[in-house]
């Protein structure tokens, strides 16, 4: 229906109020934050892994989260129905995995060896004595990284441009400065503690939302009757191919293999805790993705026909629905979690991406054996948070029409090198270090070329194929290539 009415996000007084204060208590954790962080390093990158058992798991959820929930699983949901499903049931089960196992292993043994990164990681695993696997792994995270938070930026543009009619790339300014504050002055603690009180406000909205647009809608029963008389398949969560709902599991691979989430299960307290962290997380999982989905489908009981939405875009329905149902100052946190989703994430990779310049280039290799005191490597992570915003800006400035295919293309390029490598090395004491080398290229390479074959993503997300790649090649040059004595030693102090 060309003539249907397109609807638009409009603010009033309290609702930008309560958007403001979302902004003002950001500053204050940041500002309460940086006594904290300034202590050294391992303070700023991984909280002293002094973190508890609550702010981990919902940092470890939220991080690995992003806007891709909250707009692209309920535009998904939209527009498919419940078989949306399917792209949140993989990263649920492999999380309950990582916390469960995955990340005792690598709390254990980071704390033996003191590894604040994960390439420090690899390079304490692997007796990295050259430097050149440190190297590779850096390289790996800024490749995809500085699109990744560009992505990031580019959505808190849009977000600002929809919704207080701000100028694209004066948006992406504004939410770029917003997560370099609080990232650059408080560190991990200050990223950690916002994460958690932005899982809050996400779980918030992606509760109440759906409960108060069914009931509107006459209920469950009558907004099942209703999507039923448009098509099956919007009741219907088995609608999806063999296929489809493999490549949708498949994202759940990514998770193994994203640095931001696995330096949360190296930030915990007391690795006996990652348990109950375990169950803590999983149930926010599976809150958020249900509320997701139940968004897309009241969304689409309310607004039949798609451009009905602003820009005909899904992806627009959670704020239009929000505006709807809510009261102006509810409507207000739903567009602050849209904020958290976004700068979650994004404050999450500027972190691990400094972190890797500083720890692992800088101390690690350039002055590596050299005495560097504490505080001027925080001053120097400081620095680099500022230039890896400056680059991210550069970037999103130029391709923000373009960036959005970054965020998965960049979640299978870590996922596809980083996840099976580092399975392998926690799991395997017969990993070697050539055969890491294997598995990081080949992963990193069959992501990219799938990727860019025609036709092929439209067959199988390019994470699967890359992820499968990269843990035989690095299963294969293992079993034919000399072992270092060290590793076992090393393979001992996961236990």
């Amino acid at each position: 229906m060309d003539d249907a009415p397109v609807l638009a996000v409009e603010f009033d007084a309290y609702a930008i109020g309560a958007f403001v204060g979302y902004l003002l208590l950001l500053m204050a954790i940041g500002i309460y934050s940086s006594r904290f962080s300034s202590k050294g390093i391992s303070e700023y990158f991984i909280g002293g892994r002094k973190m508890n058992r609550f702010v981990v798991a919902l940092s470890a959820v939220v991080s690995g989260r992003s806007a891709w929930l909250l707009l692209g699983v309920t535009g998904m949901a939209y527009a498919r129905g419940p078989s949306a499903v399917w792209a949140v049931v993989g990263y649920i089960v492999v999380e309950i995995f990582l916390f469960l196992y995955y990340a005792k292993r690598l709390r254990i043994f980071t704390e033996k060896r003191n590894c604040i990164t994960i390439p420090d990681f690899f390079a304490e695993r692997f007796g990295d004595q050259d430097g050149r696997l440190r190297i590779t792994i850096v390289a790996i995270f800024l490749v995809f990284m500085i699109g990744y938070i560009s992505a990031q930026f580019v959505a808190g543009g849009k977000a600002f441009a929809s919704g207080f009619g701000m100028e694209m790339n004066t948006g992406i300014l504004v939410t770029a400065l917003i997560v370099v504050a609080y990232t650059i002055v408080g560190g991990f603690l200050a990223v950690s503690l916002t994460d958690m009180f932005q899982a809050i406000l996400m779980i918030l909205a992606l509760v109440i939302l759906p409960i108060i647009a069914i009931l509107n809608a006459g209920g469950l029963i009558e907004l099942l009757q209703q999507l039923s008389a448009m098509d099956s398949a919007f009741v219907d969560p088995f609608a999806i191919s063999v296929g489809a709902a493999i490549g949708f599991m498949g994202i759940g691979l990514g998770s193994p293999g994203n640095p931001h989430i696995l330096a949360r299960y190296m930030s915990i307290d007391d690795s006996a805790q990652l348990r109950v962290a375990a169950i803590i997380g999983t149930v926010w999982n599976v809150l958020m993705a249900w509320g997701a989905v139940f968004i897309g489908l009241a969304g689409r009981v309310y607004f039949p026909d798609v451009n009905m939405l602003p820009a005909a875009d899904t992806e627009n329905l959670f704020p239009v629905l929000a505006q709807e149902h809510l009261h102006p100052v509810l409507f207000g946190v739903v567009l602050a979690s849209i904020f958290a989703a976004i700068m979650s994430t994004a404050d999450s990779q500027l972190l691990v991406a400094a972190s890797s310049v500083v720890r692992d280039v800088y101390e690690k290799i350039a002055r590596k054996g050299e005495d560097i005191s504490q505080r001027t490597l925080v001053l120097y992570s400081r620095i680099v948070v500022f230039l890896l915003v400056v680059l991210s800006l550069i970037v999103g400035f130029l391709a923000e029409d373009l960036v959005f295919w970054l965020v998965l293309f960049a979640w299978a390029g870590l996922g596809a090198s980083i996840g099976p490598t580092s399975i392998l090395a926690l799991y395997w004491k017969g990993t070697t270090r050539a055969g890491i080398f294997a598995g990081l290229i080949t992963g990193t390479v069959v992501t990219i070329g799938w990727y860019y074959m025609p036709g092929m993503t439209d067959i199988l997300y390019e994470l699967i194929p890359g992820f499968i790649a990269a843990f035989l090649a690095t299963w294969l040059v293992s079993l034919f290539t000399k072992k270092n004595p060290d590793t076992e030693e090393a393979f001992r102090d996961m236990f």
